[in-house]
């Protein structure tokens, strides 16, 4: 999945106007305007699409969990900054914002048509060097974001 498609399908899933959206880009300095985030959510060979970066998405998500669950402790001190930004942080960033417990992880899943079991599912959340880790595939994000949008509109959004 693109960073466009997450972004249109995560904005429909989560009910979110374009304003909400940038105010939560903007909680954690992602600078993002109207027109840009517009331009980001056109479908591929629209007029005025435009590639969305993974500072926008990061961004979003991170926006997201400080909103749903608000600023985090001085004592936990900075969070470490993920090398790289793949559908694995995806999940685990919406899990984190909407306070998804591995029950309703796996609902979301069968939900959207992707039939997980619990050991599979920690696979997804593993470190890279773990030799249990799995890859998000494209198809399971978009299995969980459907399930998502299924449980908090009552439509598929596809």
């Amino acid at each position: 999945m693109t960073n466009n498609d997450v972004l249109r399908r995560l904005r429909f899933a989560l009910n979110l106007s374009d304003a909400e959206v940038i105010r939560l880009c903007k909680l954690v300095n992602v600078d993002l305007d109207a027109a840009k985030l517009l331009a980001y959510l056109e479908r591929e060979g629209q007029f005025g699409f435009e590639m969305c970066p993974d500072s926008v998405v990061e961004g979003f998500l991170d926006g997201l969990v400080l909103h749903r669950r608000g600023p985090r402790e001085p004592s936990e001190g900075a969070r470490p900054r993920d090398d790289t930004f793949d559908n694995n942080l995806i999940l685990k960033r919406l899990r984190i914002a909407l306070e998804l417990k591995e029950a309703d992880m796996l609902q979301l899943l069968r939900l959207g048509g992707q039939d997980f079991s619990p050991s599979e599912l920690s696979a997804l959340f593993r470190s890279r060097s773990h030799k249990h880790y799995r890859p998000c595939m494209d198809q399971i994000l978009r299995n969980f974001i459907k399930g998502l949008t299924i449980r908090l509109r009552g439509v598929g959004g596809d």
